[in-house]
């Protein structure tokens, strides 16, 4: 049996890894790439409790809620990649003698953690912000894999990339990645017993299932061996706690007196039925949450950009509702061809943590790419067509999609200040007509020699934000022209203009 669990958790960690790999613009071709996170029942209820609908994409969680109602645990100890991870994590640091060893498998107090992190999360769902992509083990795969992990194996192999990307906050994604890698040294699967939110929504629902283990209290010698190998920390050796059990099945192989078995139904005296939390401890949980999304909100209005820097991908869904389904899962990041989608850190504010960004100094939006929609699992990022992002056809009434506008600092423009020619932003400019004009001028130089210049000037009425100015203008460290989100299109509120300019 352990080896067909593990034959199994092999199968999805390839699968989630190829998923990942394959979520790029060369090699998208109609997979699933968002399949695991639209299956995670955390995530479906968070969005549902945020948004008071169901995204229809999300509907598929029930293929993990249905099983865990039935037998267990068994996404967490035979499906979920994450937790394969932690677990191959454990047993290559598990140096410990065998009763070390049993002893770091016993249940503690510790692992209750994940039941108030979970009530805090849905708490703060309630109130329309949701923040379960920052534990969600899925989410937090992805995230890892996208801004750390794939680059890291590129930068070493070349594999992977053809033009390696760059990703804001790397070092920090990554760092707490290895950290809590590194925490299965101390306590195996440290992340799955204490920090898990998803694990301990399921370990709720687990405390229903029909079948599940029975130990024999006549033929049990109390030898502890069944501890052995215990992933979830169970107390399969006493009375099991079915919302901490991984439904391994591990304990069946080591028992050496076959005490222990996989029984429907057993008899409830032989188990822990609910989690081992104290209530006045999820209450206060609950309503820290609760006062922190107020907080956060009262620090900024989410109507109108918090930040200049505030720019979020085309199709982007107004910030309320954004921030009521994005998961921070990075796939639009993963997707993006030209490196402009960056994880936010406190750019859009706290709630915004790791939500995507446009970063023109990394790349620019590519006019006639809409992959970041596709790829979306939650809907955060709507899928727009190429007619739809552009205003062309049956959209030409709308209007293209706009990011934001782009402003000129004329004290760095080399035309404005230093009276050098330069005419890079209008060469670039994607728009038709484009957006970016020039006038000419004659003037002085420090010699009294007349110069011709052309000095640019934006035309907000054709301006989309897509930042490619911002991304080719010479000035290297801080861009002479430079793209804010005043003007998008996805807010009438946050217009730049009171209105269309009258003909001249």
């Amino acid at each position: 049996m352990a080896r067909m669990r593990v034959v199994t958790q092999a199968f999805f960690v390839v699968l989630a890894l190829f998923l990942a790999v394959v979520t790029q613009f060369s090699w998208l071709r109609g997979y699933p790439v968002s399949l695991f996170l639209e299956v995670d029942p955390l995530v479906a209820l968070a969005t549902t409790l945020a948004s008071q609908r169901l995204y229809q994409g999300l509907i598929a969680s029930l293929w993990v809620l249905l099983p865990t109602l039935f037998l267990g645990r068994v996404f967490c100890g035979w499906v979920c990649p994450l937790g394969a991870l932690h677990q191959l994590a454990g047993w290559l640091g598990n140096r410990r003698e065998a009763r070390r060893r049993l002893d770091s498998n016993r249940y503690r107090p510790l692992f209750a953690l994940k039941y108030y992190l979970l009530a805090a999360l849905l708490a703060a769902a309630v109130l329309g912000s949701v923040q379960v992509g920052l534990l969600d083990p899925l989410c937090l795969l992805f995230r890892t894999t996208t801004v750390a992990a794939l680059p890291t194996v590129n930068l070493a192999t070349g594999w992977i990339y053809l033009q390696p990307p760059a990703h804001a906050y790397a070092w920090l994604i990554g760092g707490l990645a290895v950290l809590l890698f590194a925490a299965n040294r101390w306590v195996p699967r440290f992340f799955c017993r204490a920090l898990c939110p998803l694990g301990a929504l399921l370990g709720s629902l687990a405390a229903l299932g029909w079948w599940r283990i029975d130990r024999h209290p006549d033929r049990c010698v109390n030898c502890d061996q069944c501890l052995g190998r215990c992933e979830g920390a169970a107390d399969p050796q006493a009375q099991l706690r079915r919302s901490e059990c991984f439904v391994c099945l591990n304990c069946l192989d080591d028992c050496p007196h076959q005490a222990l078995s996989f029984a429907w139904m057993p008899p409830p005296s032989t188990a822990r039925a609910a989690p081992d939390v104290d209530r006045r401890r999820l209450l206060a949980a609950g309503a820290a949450s609760l006062l922190a999304v107020a907080f956060a909100r009262r620090s900024g209005d989410l109507d109108r950009a918090s930040s200049p820097a505030a720019l979020r991908p085309p199709g982007t869904l107004p910030e309320p509702a954004f921030l009521e389904r994005c998961l921070k899962c990075e796939q639009c990041v993963r997707v993006c061809p030209t490196n402009v989608l960056q994880p936010a850190l406190l750019e859009t504010g706290v709630e915004g943590w790791w939500t995507p960004i446009l970063k023109m100094r990394y790349g620019y939006c590519e006019l006639n790419c809409t992959l970041c929609g596709q790829v979306c699992p939650s809907g955060a990022i709507q899928p727009l067509t190429l007619e739809q992002k552009l205003g062309a056809g049956a959209f030409a009434a709308a209007g293209p999609v706009r990011l934001g506008t782009a402003f000129y600092d004329q004290g760095r423009c080399l035309p404005w200040a230093m009276d050098r020619p330069c005419v890079v932003c209008e060469e670039v400019c994607p728009t038709s007509p484009k957006a970016i004009y020039t006038r000419e001028v004659t003037v002085a130089d420090r010699q009294g020699q007349p110069v011709l210049l052309r000095r640019p000037y934006v035309d907000p009425e054709r301006c989309i934000g897509c930042g490619i100015c911002e991304h080719e203008c010479p000035v290297r460290d801080l861009a002479a022209i430079r793209v804010t989100a005043v003007g998008e299109s996805r807010h009438p509120e946050r217009s730049l203009l009171l209105g269309p300019r009258a003909a001249v």
